[in-house]
């Protein structure tokens, strides 16, 4: 990204959150996984703040079902803001679904493990630790969006694994290990902590690792673009910051 527009984008936010409340605005939003814990935090502080009320719905950032966010969008679900990991909002942004000049990076996580609570942690602080806990392993689940494709395509062979894990691996999430349907869990760290029933073992060694970036844009055709600015510079501010930390994120500081 140029200088220039690294210039408009900041200019852009300070904008935003020197526009006056928009009295009974209604913002439809629609977050992926990994940011919709910091955002079950950030929501009710917003409302208050600027009484603009928000009504949320999930998706994922990638893939080709039904409840990726850009399938919901082609099929015409009301949408004012989306929050998403950054691959999937160049896609929707190239797609002309999301003005680009309104994309804002919010927030970066890595990629974790979890376990079922109280089931043996494995060590995962090497590759080939890791790499012996996916052989080992009867089920693995993580992510059919982002960082699922990325180990499906990438990681799995650059280990050298992908037909040992064939057959083994399903993508439904964090909540199969709770459920004692799957062993573990690999997802961004912001999806794994704090899940009832579970245990977060790590973070992936630093040499496979995959942080996921998650940012924020205005949908194309809209109704609520003032108020849409105005969630996006809060989701900006310290107070975001405080619930962008507590979900196992860290604020994207630059402008």
């Amino acid at each position: 990204m140029n200088k220039r527009s690294n210039a408009t984008r900041a200019l852009w936010i300070a904008a935003a959150l020197t526009l006056p409340s928009v009295s009974f605005a209604q913002l439809n939003v629609i977050t992926s996984g990994g940011f919709a814990a910091a955002f079950r935090e950030i929501q009710p502080e917003f409302e208050k703040t600027t009484g603009i009320t928000v009504a949320t719905a999930r998706g994922q950032s990638q893939g080709g079902g039904p409840n990726a966010i850009g399938a919901q969008l082609r099929r015409g679900v009301p949408a004012d803001v989306v929050i998403m990991s950054k691959e999937g909002l160049d896609e929707l942004i190239a797609e002309g679904r999301v003005q680009a000049g309104t994309a804002v990076d919010l927030a970066k996580t890595p990629l974790g493990v979890s376990v079922r609570a109280g089931a043996p942690k494995p060590d995962i602080a090497t590759i080939e630790a890791f790499k012996q806990m996916l052989l080992r392993a009867k089920s693995i689940t993580f992510p059919g969006s982002t960082t699922g494709i990325w180990m499906t395509t990438k990681l799995f062979p650059q280990l050298g694994i992908a037909s040992e894990l064939a057959g083994k691996t399903t993508n439904s999430g964090v909540a199969a290990v709770a459920r004692g349907e799957a062993e573990f869990a690999i997802q961004p760290v912001s999806e794994l902590l704090h899940v009832p029933g579970t245990d977060f073992i790590g973070e992936l060694p630093a040499d496979i690792q995959y942080v996921s970036v998650f940012s924020s844009a205005v949908v194309e055709g809209g109704k609520q673009r003032e108020a849409s600015q105005r969630l996006i510079a809060f989701l900006r501010s310290e107070t975001a910051g405080k619930a962008i930390r507590n979900s196992g994120m860290e604020p994207v500081t630059s402008r």
